[in-house]
């Protein structure tokens, strides 16, 4: 697999390992300097080293080799399953669970588990690391996914997700007080142009995506609200970066919240609590829901007793 990666001006001055570990973000600092020191990384057809200068307008290749397949071990991890048929799962992830594997970090991921819960029956399309993998959401965020046993499942839910017709609802708690009772925000998000870890909204970049989040308050709480999301788009981190950008950031996210982290909660208070597609097989429209999990209604309860509030 080949990486191309075209140069700007905030990439000037920087080193070639450190501009490849923020780019391909899958990748760890000595992977991408073992690729350096294997001649895998050039430019005009040229080895780079990993001190090579770089330039504006530079186009740089980055030779991936092709993961190998016994890389990936199944795994007897414990899943939550909502709902299982011959064609697909739904599955209900906990916080801390990385969805598939990456360089660093090959075990103990939901495809680890799936690979033991399904033998062979996965679906082939996302290639050897992402077996059955249909869509993902973060590490620290729990809450539901569906996966493929076979292709024809999988090409039938994803095409529901790029038509936008896939329902999925969150549930989050943010920073601060929500003054509107319901909104959207309709803003593309795309890669930071600095950070390259992070995703940010970016108006009039080419390189940034549609992206629009529907919201509902819930609850308002002493510091926070409890809020009702629904995804009309899938990017990225895309919950995250719109409530940050209206200046709500999600409780406990490390990397768009303030640098005072709520670490009592391990990563951001964001739950997937509701999917909903059409069976690429029967053609039948279904829907599934998965409740706060504890992490969560602590938090809630622990801001409820704050305010002097009951949940009656």
């Amino acid at each position: 697999m080949e990486q191309e990666i075209v140069l700007t001006v905030e990439d000037s001055g920087l080193r070639l390992d450190r501009l490849l570990a923020e780019r391909l973000p899958d990748m760890s600092r000595s992977a991408v300097q073992g690729l350096i020191a294997q001649g895998l990384v050039t430019c005009r057809g040229q080895a780079l080293s990993k001190s090579a200068k770089l330039s504006p307008g530079q186009v740089i290749h980055a030779a991936i080799p092709e993961p190998r397949e016994l890389d990936i071990l199944p795994e007897d991890i414990p899943l939550q399953i909502v709902y299982e048929d011959d064609d697909m799962l739904v599955v209900n992830k906990p916080k801390g669970m990385v969805v598939h594997p990456a360089p660093g970090n090959y075990t103990g991921t939901l495809v680890n588990a799936l690979m033991f819960y399904c033998g062979e029956s996965l679906s082939g399309i996302n290639g050897v690391l992402r077996p059955g993998i249909v869509h993902r959401i973060d590490k620290d965020t729990s809450g539901l996914l569906l996966a493929a046993k076979n292709d024809f499942a999988h090409r039938g839910l994803a095409g529901q997700i790029q038509a936008h017709s896939l329902t999925r609802e969150y549930r989050a708690v943010v920073y601060g007080n929500v003054k509107q009772d319901m909104g959207t925000v309709d803003a593309p998000v795309g890669r930071h142009p600095v950070e390259r870890k992070k995703m940010a909204v970016l108006r009039g970049s080419p390189t940034a995506r549609e992206a629009v989040t529907h919201f509902f308050v819930e609850e308002r709480l002493p510091g926070f609200t409890y809020l009702r999301l629904r995804l009309e788009t899938g990017r990225t981190h895309q919950i995250r970066v719109h409530m940050a950008s209206l200046g709500h950031p999600v409780a406990g996210d490390a990397v768009y919240g303030p640098k005072k982290v709520l670490t009592e909660l391990n990563g951001q208070c964001l739950h997937a609590g509701l999917v909903g597609f059409v069976h690429p097989r029967t053609g039948a429209y279904m829907e599934f829901s998965a409740g706060l999990p504890e992490y969560f209604q602590g938090f809630l309860e622990k801001l409820r007793k704050k305010g002097g509030l009951t949940n009656d």
